[in-house]
């Protein structure tokens, strides 16, 4: 598959991905790309952030390929049951451990436990060794629920502006040959 032959819907974490940060440069680059906009972006309210999900691949014209970071994992996670368009794919990012009470904010917590259903279409997941918002065992034990391949970034951090993965060229990599392999 092609980017252009998809929609690719941007799903950021707490508090948006800021004009730095791997996924806001994707989504200047990729024309068929638009970002899943949420009206709460520092006070996330699981069933809103899920509605919004649902509504801008249920909105598609084209089939959908999700790239997700953070909190936007779990926004999807629990808004799949509810697709009715095609979704090729999803690039899952970061996924934090949104049942531990040690991660902070602790209203992150409201969009746990992960639904551990297979995922009814490939995706992929990219976890870090030392992110302070979940563990890599805990992203391991995730991806192989939902059937998806997971690999490992390394010491990364959160994978963000803020873990110096603003430009992102390994990400942009592991995407472009993701998407290569989806089926239109």
């Amino acid at each position: 598959m092609k980017a252009s032959e998809a929609e690719i819907l941007i799903v950021p974490g707490y508090t948006n991905s800021g004009p730095d940060h791997w996924q806001s440069r994707w989504q200047q680059k990729l024309t068929t790309a638009r970002r899943v906009e949420q009206a709460e972006w520092s006070k996330p309210v699981r069933e809103d952030w899920v509605a919004r999900v649902i509504e801008e691949v249920n909105a598609a014209t084209k089939p959908v390929v999700l790239v997700a970071h953070s909190l936007g994992v779990a926004a999807v996670m629990h808004a799949v049951p509810e697709f009715r368009k095609p979704v090729a794919g999803a690039f899952l990012v970061a996924p934090p451990e949104v049942e531990n009470p040690k991660i902070r904010p602790k209203h992150l917590m409201t969009f746990g436990p992960y639904p551990r259903e297979p995922l009814p279409f490939p995706s992929l997941t990219i976890a870090s060794r030392n992110d302070p918002f979940g563990s890599y065992e805990h992203a391991d034990d995730v991806a192989a629920a939902w059937g998806s391949l997971l690999i490992d970034a390394g010491e990364s951090g959160h994978i963000n502006a803020e873990s110096g993965h603003g430009p992102w060229p390994e990400g942009t990599m592991v995407f472009a040959q993701f998407l290569s392999r989806l089926k239109v």
